[in-house]
C-alpha cells in the first residue's frame, strides 16, 4: 500500500496528471458555443486534438485558428499555450510567490523533474528567472509585432495579434490567427516579422537554464558545459539548414525562386528556424522538393534543448550521439565535449531517448499510413511534428479522421513530456541492484 501511494505521487506522475487535467479542461472550454464565432460546438474529438495540440505547444490544427475560434476561443488557446509552454508548475509556482507562500520539499521535486535538472539546488530562482525572462521576451515581442502589424490593420487589432503571436512563437507552439491557415506567408519577405518570429522561436527553443547562463555570462564570465553544447548545435543547426534549404529551394518557382535575394535568404533562415519546433512556415510547404522536405523532418526529430519550450530528442542527445560516433571513429572510450568527459549514463539516457522515439515515430507512421492511406512521406511528416511537438504539416491534418487525430494526440502528449517520463510515470521504478552480472562479449557491426 506504501509503495502505491509513494508511486502514485511521484513528480513524473504529478507531471503527466496536471498536464493531462489542464487539456481536459481546455477540450471542454473548446467545446462550447462560445468559443466558436459561428456559436458552433466544436466536436469533442476536435476539440481534445485541438487542446493538446496547443497544451504541448504543438501547432497542429484540425479548424482554422483565426476564422473557426472566436476571441474566447483564441485567449483559452493563448492561456493553454503559456500554461504549456511554461509548464503548470512553473505557473503554481508563480501564484505560490505572490502570495508568499512555502514552496514544499515535494514541490521542488516535481519542479526538478519539470525543468529536466539533475539537482533541487537553486530551482525555486530558477523558476522565478524563468517567469520574469518569458514574460519580458513576450512583451518585446509583442510590442515589435504590434509596431508592423498596426500598418495593415486597426491599432486594437494589431496588438491583439502582436501579443497573441508573441506568445505563440516564444512558446514554438506555432498557431496564428491570420486565418486561411496561412501562418506567416503574407510576411514571407518582412524583415520586422520574420526576425522577431525567429528570434523568440529561438530564444524560446534554447531552454531556460541556457538564458539563464547568457544573462549572468556579464557577471560570472563563463558558461556551463550544457550552454555550450545548446549554443553550439543551436548554431550550428540553424546554419546548416538554412544553407541546404537555400540550395534546394532556389531555383524552385513555387518557394524561393519567386523571392528576391534578401527575401531568399531571409525565408531559408526562417524555414530552418521554425522546424526546431515552431511550427509557423514563411512559405508553401507542400510545394517544396521532396529533399527539403525530408530534410524538414530531421530538423525537426532533432527539435530544440531540454528544458525549453520545445520537443524532439534535444540537441544535447544529438551532440551525444555525434560525439559517440567520432570518439568510436577515433578508438576512444570516451566521449569528450569542450574538454569534459560524459558521465556513461548521460549516453546510455541520450540513446534510450533515441530508440524510443524511433519507435514511437515509426508505430505511428505505420498506423497512420494504414489508416489514411497518404503518400508515406505525407505521413512521416505529420507523425514527426507531432512527435517534435512541431505543428509543420503537409497539409495532413485538416483531413485526419478521428482514430488518427487521437493517436497524434497522444503523440504530442508523450512528445512534450518526454518518454523517459512518461515511462517513469506509468510504471514504478525498480531499486538500484547491487550486485553486477559478468561481463559478456558479442560482435557488433
Amino acid at each position: 500500500m506504501k509503495i502505491n501511494a509513494k508511486l502514485a505521487w511521484s513528480p513524473p506522475r504529478i507531471l503527466v496528471s496536471g498536464f493531462a487535467v489542464i487539456i481536459l479542461l481546455g477540450a471542454f472550454l473548446l467545446t462550447l458555443p462560445f468559443a466558436s464565432s459561428s456559436g458552433t460546438r466544436l466536436s469533442l474529438v476536435d476539440a481534445l486534438f485541438t487542446a493538446t495540440s496547443a497544451t504541448c505547444v504543438t501547432g497542429l490544427v484540425v479548424v482554422d485558428t483565426g476564422s473557426y475560434f472566436s476571441v474566447a476561443g483564441q485567449v483559452i488557446l493563448m492561456a493553454l499555450i503559456q500554461l504549456g509552454g511554461l509548464g503548470f508548475m512553473t505557473m503554481a509556482t508563480l501564484i505560490a510567490l505572490v502570495f508568499r507562500k512555502r514552496i514544499s520539499l515535494k514541490e521542488r521535486l516535481v519542479l526538478q523533474e519539470a525543468m529536466n535538472q539533475s539537482s533541487m539546488e537553486g530551482i525555486v530562482r530558477l523558476i522565478r528567472r524563468v517567469i520574469i525572462y518569458s514574460l519580458s521576451i513576450e512583451l518585446v515581442g509583442a510590442v515589435l509585432f504590434a509596431s508592423r502589424f498596426a500598418a495593415d490593420m486597426p491599432l486594437g487589432k494589431a496588438i491583439y495579434y502582436g501579443v497573441f503571436h508573441s506568445i505563440s512563437a516564444f512558446n514554438n507552439a506555432g498557431f496564428d490567427i491570420f486565418g486561411g491557415y496561412r501562418s506567416l506567408t503574407l510576411y514571407a519577405s518582412d524583415p520586422t516579422v520574420s526576425i522577431t518570429a525567429i528570434l523568440l522561436v529561438i530564444f524560446g527553443g534554447l531552454g531556460f537554464v541556457v538564458m539563464s547562463d547568457l544573462l549572468e555570462w556579464r557577471h560570472n564570465r563563463k558558461l556551463s558545459l550544457h550552454s555550450k553544447v545548446v549554443l553550439t548545435v543551436t548554431g550550428s543547426l540553424i546554419a546548416l539548414g538554412t544553407i541546404i534549404i537555400f540550395v534546394f529551394e532556389f531555383s524552385n518557382p513555387l518557394t524561393l525562386g519567386s523571392l528576391e535575394w534578401g527575401g531568399k535568404v531571409l525565408s531559408a533562415l526562417f524555414q530552418s528556424v521554425m522546424p526546431r519546433t515552431a511550427g509557423y512556415n514563411s512559405i508553401n510547404l507542400t510545394e517544396l522538393r521532396q529533399a527539403t522536405q525530408f530534410f524538414i523532418i530531421i530538423l525537426m526529430f532533432i527539435g530544440a534543448s531540454p528544458g525549453s519550450t520545445g520537443g524532439g530528442i534535444k540537441t544535447t542527445t544529438f551532440a551525444v550521439l555525434i560525439g559517440a560516433v567520432i570518439s568510436m571513429i577515433r578508438g576512444r572510450e570516451d566521449i569528450v565535449l569542450f574538454r569534459y568527459r560524459l558521465a556513461k549514463d548521460r549516453i546510455f539516457k541520450a540513446l534510450t531517448i533515441t530508440l524510443l522515439s524511433l519507435v514511437l515515430v515509426i508505430v505511428v507512421t505505420m498506423l497512420l499510413s494504414m489508416i489514411e492511406g497518404q503518400k508515406f512521406l505525407f505521413v512521416l511528416f505529420e507523425a514527426v511534428s507531432a512527435f517534435a511537438t512541431v505543428g509543420l504539416t503537409l497539409g495532413l491534418t485538416p483531413e485526419l479522421s478521428d482514430a488518427s487525430k487521437l493517436i497524434l494526440a497522444v503523440t504530442m502528449f508523450a512528445g512534450r513530456l518526454g518518454l523517459l517520463t512518461l515511462a517513469y510515470a506509468l510504471g514504478p521504478r525498480t531499486e538500484k541492484e547491487l550486485y553486477r552480472h559478468p561481463e559478456g562479449k558479442i560482435t557488433i557491426g
